[in-house]
């Protein structure tokens, strides 16, 4: 062999060597490609997921305090509405004819007494609980009825407290509407957060 055939046959195993490795390379290169590909999909899709949840998580988070809020503004006006309300019944308690004024007192006096000698103090200002209404509530309770007016009165916005010894039962108006008013608004807390 001649050297130049020696050379061109290096040569030509060179190219082929070339040709190979090219081709090994692209092949390699087009794998890892597809091998990206396939990856970088994979990471889109779980972006995509997690943005998605984080949307949903975000929205709920929204529409939880909106609902709050709404709740929260209901809430407010029912207890304006409720003010509103007692501040008109108890213009109507005090408002109402002297009789019927006087039975609602006896029979909340009735109820409210415990062994029937207590002290009834009344307001500064009231007329139609006396003595004859005392008398009367007496003979209702009957044996147990050993009531007494007291002398002594307070400025309690109407009803009465009943005294005996320390033990008072307030029964006074301002406090009887107060305590209906905590059950109510008691009731309403209950709607709020349920």
């Amino acid at each position: 062999m001649e050297a130049e055939q020696v050379v061109a046959k290096i040569l030509s195993d060179a190219q082929a060597e070339a040709v190979k490795i090219r081709r090994d390379a692209e092949e390699k290169e087009n794998a890892e490609q597809t091998q990206l590909d396939s990856q970088l999909e994979e990471y889109q899709k779980q972006t995509g997921k997690l943005a998605k949840r984080a949307a949903e998580e975000k929205r709920a988070h929204i529409l939880a305090a909106a609902r709050m809020e709404i709740a929260k503004e209901l809430l407010a006006e029912k207890r304006k509405l409720l003010d509103e309300v007692f501040d008109k019944v108890r213009k109507q308690i005090a408002s109402l004819p002297d009789n019927e004024y006087r039975q609602v007192m006896a029979k909340l006096m009735v109820s409210a007494v415990e062994t029937g000698d207590e002290e009834v103090i009344v307001d500064n200002n009231e007329k139609r609980i006396n003595e004859d209404f005392i008398n009367e509530v007496n003979q209702q309770l009957g044996g147990k009825g050993h009531l007494k007016l007291s002398s002594r009165k307070q400025n309690i916005g109407g009803g009465f407290i009943l005294t005996r010894g320390k033990i008072k039962t307030n029964a006074s108006i301002p406090v009887l509407l107060e305590q209906a008013k905590k059950d109510l608004e008691t009731e309403l807390a209950k709607e709020l957060f349920s």
